[in-house]
């Protein structure tokens, strides 16, 4: 063990709330493992902050009407609230538009300049002159030259996955003005990636080949093998940290740069709080730095910031970077854009006070070495199969039997038999089998041991059956439920990095707060005879189908919403003149009758009183609406239309018929019941 541990968390970015993907991904594993170390004893600085820099920003802004600052103050507020209600414990929240990060980053930028350790190049970037500006990669959309995707931005394309430069696009346009920009000079500053390859791989390649996940190391692996190339570190950008050169007026840090020093300056922040030397957490040996992040952040946290922290010379490289894979949302890629997730704040309007409910979910299907996908199916059998059945289910009869059998005092036990003997040994195991799972970054793993702790309990009691003895062997089920609450005691502290707010309320239960860790595998006794605990409450509840119905219908309206929005609209016919308009006949009408057309599925025919005559009209609507729906309807009927036999009838007319905005049909009526039928419409 370490003799302390810095752990960092990705900053999320403040364009929009937290969902269940970024807690997946992230921030409930680096806050099983923070909480773990912690309660095995060890000093723990668990960092993170908001990520308030670069362009998703600005164009938010701009279309809101607002200034960047107004964007990133109101979602820094809300991802922070959303951290605390899930119980993520960082020792510090920061914000990158600190002053204490922009200092931060201002210096460390000056270091590697002094040292030379960047390359100074003027390039040629497309630039806006309506905006007068240079557009950054997000201010450019185009067609991707390896797909054809036609809204690809300038840094990627979000179709197959490439990555860009805006002068690679395709009929580039400017996001601000819509334009064909140009390309103008322009003078950057590069960090020269090439020049670290062969530390890099000999640093990971080499160094961590064993202890590193597979997803992580392919991939660093690939970019390595394809050769590193300079990378810029400042933008033309009016948002962000200044450059604080000669020569860099107008200019900002790249985000890619500033951002991984906020894990830095958000030390430095606490460590002053503190009274703490924030320097210990990041220059010392003795320290151990992880990064928790998604596998899109695997080249910044395993290539280009330790490249950084590398020319800069002082600080420490990562031990680790455990990072994993996707999280999809019943069987689609979750995207913020489409409202295609599950947003934590909304989560619990829904699930009041089952913050672990989610937490466990998450973990027992955590996308750790490939992409997982959520379901909300899968979420209510966790809930109801596990944590209801068999977690909660052990706890609510130990706690009840000892209220009912000794009114909550704990019973002297006798003399253990073989089985409770070997049950107590079992028990005394579980933390070490735990912390493996744990340290190895297996939490899913790790979670379902802490179940199968539980699985003992359920299937000590059941072959134990204390709610028989009672009465036939007074001193056997005194011992039985001594050793049941052993377990239970074990439970409440082993549970606390994965359910942390149940942890809590099972801890209160048994009115015990003084085990730790170590405890649970060295203590003959965690909770001693005569102690008295607390009257019962039910850990979790079960989860019924309406309620996950609601959550599937939810999506269902988000994908109607999408379809609608992201539906194209019909080009403008060929033109008309105005004699070609007045040829047509269109006159309000009722419809008296409706039936099925017999062996088809779309087809209704309708008996319509058009006002000149009650006329016979087939439409191609049955799919939407039942003949009961439509009787009485008034509608716009296309009466000159020439007859055409459909399926052997004659239909005399065309009822005119559009799409609301989730894609249903609707009748094109008026409204007004004073029309009368028969007029016409022009």
């Amino acid at each position: 063990m370490s003799k302390r541990y810095t752990i960092t968390a990705a900053l999320p970015y403040t364009n929009g709330p937290i969902h269940i993907g970024h807690l997946a991904g992230v921030y409930v594993p680096a806050d099983i493992y923070s909480r773990y170390l912690r309660l095995t004893g060890n000093d723990v600085a668990f960092i993170c902050g908001s990520d308030e820099h670069g362009v998703p920003i600005t164009i938010k802004a701009k279309k809101e009407g607002v200034t960047p600052q107004d964007i990133v103050d109101k979602y820094h507020a809300i991802i922070k609230q959303s951290f605390i209600d899930f119980g993520i414990t960082f020792d510090n929240y920061s914000r990158t538009s600190a002053k204490i990060h922009h200092d931060t980053a201002q210096e460390f930028f000056k270091t590697l300049y002094d040292k030379n350790e960047f390359v100074e190049e003027v390039t040629e970037q497309l630039y806006d002159a309506e905006a007068n500006q240079f557009l950054a990669d997000r201010f450019v959309t185009g067609t991707c030259p390896k797909c054809g995707n036609e809204e690809a931005y300038g840094d990627q394309c979000e179709s197959c996955g490439s990555s860009l430069n805006a002068t690679d696009l395709i009929n580039p346009k400017s996001a601000i003005t819509g334009n064909v920009p140009t390309l103008k000079e322009t003078k950057h500053w590069f960090l020269p990636l090439n020049k670290h390859e062969d530390f890099l791989r000999e640093w990971i390649l080499k160094g961590h080949k064993k202890d590193w996940k597979p997803n992580v190391y392919g991939q660093v692996k690939s970019w390595i093998d394809d050769g590193l190339r300079p990378r810029a570190v400042t933008r033309d950008l009016d948002w962000g940290i200044p450059v604080p050169v000669e020569g860099g007026e107008g200019k900002v840090l790249y985000v890619w740069f500033d951002a991984p020093i906020g894990y830095i300056s958000a030390t430095k922040e606490w460590a002053a709080r503190e009274g703490k030397n924030w320097e210990d957490y990041w220059k010392d040996e003795d320290t151990k730095l992880v990064h928790f992040i998604g596998k899109d952040n695997i080249v910044f946290h395993c290539i280009i910031f330790p490249s950084m922290l590398k020319a800069e010379g002082s600080y420490i490289l990562p031990d680790n970077v455990p990072a994993n894979e996707f999280l999809n949302l019943e069987g689609q890629k979750l995207s913020t854009s489409k409202n295609w997730a599950v947003w934590l704040p909304d989560y619990l309007i829904d699930f009041p006070n089952q913050q672990d409910v989610l937490r466990y979910a998450l973990t027992a299907n955590a996308p750790e070495s490939k992409d997982n996908d959520f379901t909300w199916k899968d979420f209510q059998a966790r809930n109801n199969n596990e944590l209801v059945a068999i977690f909660g289910n052990f706890i609510n009869r130990v706690v009840v039997l000892t209220n009912k059998y000794y009114d909550g005092i704990i019973p002297e036990p006798s003399d253990y038999s073989t089985i409770d003997e070997e049950t107590l040994a079992a028990v005394k195991a579980y933390p070490a089998v735990i912390s493996s799972s744990i340290e190895r970054y297996r939490f899913r793993e790790a979670s379902q041991e802490l179940m199968n702790l539980a699985r003992l309990g359920n299937k000590y009691l059941a072959d134990e059956e204390p709610w028989k003895t009672f009465k036939t062997d007074e001193a056997r089920t005194k011992t039985v439920m001594f050793v049941a609450l052993q377990i239970a005691s074990a439970l409440a502290v082993l549970s606390e990095p994965f359910l942390p707010f149940t942890s809590e309320k099972l801890k209160n239960i048994l009115n015990v707060n003084d085990n730790n860790w170590e405890d649970i595998s060295s203590k003959d006794i965690l909770i001693p005879a005569n102690h008295q605990i607390g009257k019962g409450e039910l850990l979790f509840s079960k989860i019924e189908d309406a309620q996950i119905e609601a959550q599937l219908e939810k999506l269902i309206a988000s994908k109607k919403a999408n379809e609608a929005a992201n539906k194209a609209v019909e080009p403008q016919k060929d033109e008309i003149t105005f004699d070609d308009f007045t040829k047509l006949d269109l006159r309000v009408g009722t419809i008296l009758e409706a039936e099925k057309m017999p062996k088809t599925k779309k087809l209704l025919v309708l008996k319509v009183d058009t006002g000149i005559d009650t006329r016979t009209i087939v439409s191609g609507i049955a799919e939407s609406f039942s003949p009961e729906d439509v009787i009485g309807k008034r509608v716009t009927v296309l009466v000159n239309l020439a007859p055409r036999a459909l399926r052997g009838v004659e239909s005399q007319g065309m009822i005119l018929m559009t799409e609301d905005e989730g894609g249903n049909l609707v009748f094109v009526n008026p409204d007004i019941d004073a029309v009368k039928n028969g007029l016409q419409i022009s």
